[in-house]
């Protein structure tokens, strides 16, 4: 299991990478949808925060590494759904 000081600081990396290309696409793409470029930069933000506190406040009575796994497996399938919805916007 990595470091929880590494996997914030992972989590922090891809969101601002995807944030700044959600950003790009608002700005540069077809779509002029104001309400979804909205709502695909909030849940950037929102998803960020989650996933920190879950790694800072783990819950108690699960094996902390079968925790963490799924951790991981929830955010790779946000990040995915977040990097359709960014597809969207272009």
């Amino acid at each position: 299991m990595a470091k929880k000081k590494d996997l914030k600081q992972t989590i922090n990396y891809i969101c601002s990478e995807l944030l700044a290309e959600a950003v790009a696409a608002s700005l540069y793409g077809t779509n002029k949808d104001e309400e979804t470029k909205q709502q695909v930069l909030s849940t950037i933000i929102i998803t960020r925060n989650d996933f920190v506190k879950r790694i800072s406040h783990p819950e108690p009575g699960l094996d902390p590494k079968q925790y963490y796994k799924q951790l991981i497996e929830d955010f790779n399938h946000r990040v995915s759904d977040i990097i359709d919805q960014i597809g969207t916007l272009g």
